[in-house]
């Protein structure tokens, strides 16, 4: 196997010599440690398979052979260790980045890397905000919560026919942006939210705000945030007799929502950017190649990450080049079949087209109920 150079060898290329490949660093920022850790994990499982596959076909740029390597950083998923760990990556030259998981973390190191010209792809950051700060390397794999929040709210007025609706929000970039967005879209279908309370994404204990919620005798609690405050959320519902659906978007639907919510978690529903897995037009292939090299199941959101890096990948492949401006300039016009779907950005770098899905919680499994956008055809459910 060939030698890898050493990362402080690296030039201003993103490039290093490892005997007579060169070695082309892409980035991946996510939360390694902490609560969110398995999301994170299985962020940089999925792009990482992208660079095996990438590697298998021996790729070559400006005549030369070539091979990719990962640099994972940890950010916590919290805002401030985001920007010291994308500053981390600018500093070791990656010419890409796939990162970071949510939006309170892209948001604040998106400016890092456009200072530096580095092109980045979240492959879950759903929060608009982050695709309006007017940054050209800002792109993103997956659907954004203006539409992802106008669609929960209708749904939630018109399919699951709640008269009074209660919104609780984390106060994150995410969470908050959601509510405000579900806010809209419910009212908008003429529903009416009876009332709105705030934790922050730290909180455990839902005893305060869910008392002073039942006493609005809701049929409806959104949440606006992510899976670890969902499931005790849940649990603490059914502990209290709340007979009120619990639904979210973008951030209950994975397996670690199932495994710390238990029997409280069935009814749950969520919607969800893109496509079930086994709807996606590469879902099951690579459904089967994450279990053959990792011996465990998809979390959620790795094929996400994995077209992310093989996106960065490709704009390399078609700038024939690894200068990241002239990746910045192939990304705005690339278009290419992924694992999630065709992907292609529009002027502000979101994902054209994306497709949303409704789960519900079942017998302790995430079953599709209903997908909404997205004109591709897709596969069977």
């Amino acid at each position: 196997m060939v030698a890898l150079a050493a990362v402080s060898s690296l030039g201003l290329t993103g490039i290093a010599h490892a005997q007579n490949e060169q070695v082309v660093l892409i980035g991946l920022a996510g939360p390694l440690t902490g609560p969110s850790a398995r999301t994170g994990k299985d962020l940089q499982n999925g792009a990482q398979l992208a660079l095996d596959d990438a590697n298998r076909k021996h790729p070559v740029i400006d005549g030369k052979p070539v091979i990719y390597k990962l640099v994972s950083v940890d950010d916590q998923a919290d805002p401030r260790a985001a920007v010291t760990v994308a500053q981390q990556l600018v500093d070791q030259h990656v010419v890409g980045v796939v990162g970071h998981w949510n939006t309170g973390c892209s948001l604040p190191a998106s400016r890092v890397y456009h200072d530096a010209g580095i092109p980045q792809i979240a492959p879950v950051s759903t929060g608009h905000q982050y695709t309006q700060q007017g940054y050209n390397t800002a792109f993103r794999i997956i659907g954004h919560d203006d539409i992802g929040g106008a669609y929960t709210g209708a749904y939630a007025v018109k399919t699951l026919k709640a008269k009074r609706i209660a919104v609780i929000d984390d106060r994150t970039s995410f969470g908050s942006g959601l509510a405000t967005q579900f806010i809209k879209g419910v009212e908008s279908n003429g529903g009416s939210v009876v009332d709105h309370q705030y934790i922050d994404d730290k909180t455990t204990d839902f005893s305060g705000v869910l008392t002073e919620i039942k006493s609005k005798h809701p049929d409806l609690i959104f949440l606006g945030g992510v899976d670890v405050e969902a499931a005790p959320l849940a649990r603490r519902m059914h502990q209290l007799q709340i007979q009120a659906t619990l639904l979210g978007a973008g951030g209950f639907v994975s397996q670690t929502f199932l495994k710390l919510a238990g029997a409280d978690g069935d009814g749950v529903t969520a919607l969800d950017p893109g496509r079930p897995l086994l709807g996606m037009p590469g879902g099951r292939a690579f459904d089967a190649q994450y279990r053959a090299r990792y011996h465990e199941p998809i979390e959620l959101y790795a094929p996400f990450a994995y077209d992310a890096a093989a996106t960065l990948i490709a704009a390399t492949q078609q700038a024939d080049s690894t200068d990241p401006a002239k990746l910045v300039t192939a990304l705005h016009s690339i278009s290419r079949p992924g694992v999630t779907g065709t992907i292609a950005f529009d002027s502000e770098g979101n994902l054209k087209d994306p497709a949303y899905t409704i789960y519900q919680v079942r017998d302790g499994k995430w079953a599709v109920v209903d997908l909404l956008g997205g004109t591709e055809q897709t596969a069977a459910k």
